[in-house]
């Protein structure tokens, strides 16, 4: 009676082996995150460069649109936003994956990764299909234990 019957066993541990396999993309998405933030800086750097040397505009009539690089601003301000969120939010799953701890937190980040198309969306995905299984639910409850 103490043993678990094989197909159990079996299945506690492919569901290990999703979990480990889910903490390490969500770390590859935190390593996504970080490099499209070094892009947008990349690309701020440039537009602004760009859009504020007086050569440029030499030749033009009215000189560079002042709304223009305003909005840009913006953009540049809430995507950096978005990818910095995406970035802590991944990291801090990852983690609760790899401990089995969280679980309901890590659904609410797959909700918000399954925005970031199309590896996101498949990170995502996965991680709710993972996570609503009931064998992974109980490796929760167990962990959680005294």
């Amino acid at each position: 009676m103490s043993e678990l019957p094989p197909l159990l066993r079996d299945q506690r541990k492919v569901d290990a082996d999703h979990l480990k396999l889910l903490s390490i993309f969500h770390f590859v998405g935190v390593g996504l995150a970080l490099l499209a933030m070094l892009f947008l800086s990349l690309h701020y750097a440039i537009m602004h460069t760009v859009l504020n040397n007086p050569k440029m505009w030499e030749n033009q009539k009215n000189g560079p649109p002042p709304e223009f690089f305003a909005m840009m601003k913006w953009f540049y301000l809430i995507f950096g936003v978005w990818l910095v969120g995406s970035f802590v939010l991944n990291l801090i799953s990852g983690f609760c994956l790899r401990a089995r701890k969280g679980r309901t937190f890590s659904l609410v980040v797959a909700g918000i990764n399954c925005l970031h198309v199309p590896l996101g969306t498949m990170l995502g995905v996965f991680t709710m299909i993972v996570l609503i299984r009931d064998s992974v639910r109980e490796l929760y409850e167990v962990d959680l234990g005294p």
